[in-house]
């Protein structure tokens, strides 16, 4: 089960900085994290973000203001957030929050390359299938 390999760090302490959009965790191998609601969002494991294969991928845009609602646990190895666009399909595993924090410097490089290569605005809204604004997605 993902986020409960042996000897995979676990998380000791969780904690949601709402004013600041920081999720800080803290590791049982000593790692410590503080990571944006932001990029977690633009990275949620969800199907919805990461399609069902690679280049599927939906780029996320108009997150940078996106608040984190609840944090509902998930068994012990996992994490569901409820962000404040609707979005609440993604399971963070402990795995995945760890990647999630150590990569963090490398993961907005390549999302900045991504917006870049589409022409798009981080801040910009993103779009339906049907070209209007979608507030829930």
């Amino acid at each position: 089960m993902a986020g409960l390999q042996a000897g995979a760090p676990t998380p000791t302490a969780l904690t949601v900085h709402s004013q600041s959009r920081i999720l800080e965790i803290a590791f049982s191998d000593g790692a410590q994290f503080k990571i944006p609601f932001e990029l977690m969002r633009v990275y949620s494991p969800s199907a919805e973000v990461q399609g069902h294969g690679p280049g599927q991928e939906v780029l996320q845009t108009g997150k940078r203001e996106v608040d984190l609602l609840e944090l509902e646990p998930i068994g012990n190895y996992a994490v569901k957030p409820i962000f404040s666009d609707g979005h609440e399909s993604g399971i963070f595993s402990w795995d995945y929050l760890y990647k999630l924090g150590a990569e963090q410097d490398q993961l907005w490089a390549d999302y900045q390359r991504r917006l870049q290569a589409a022409g798009a605005d981080r801040d910009a809204l993103m779009l339906a299938a049907g070209g209007a604004a979608c507030g829930s997605h």
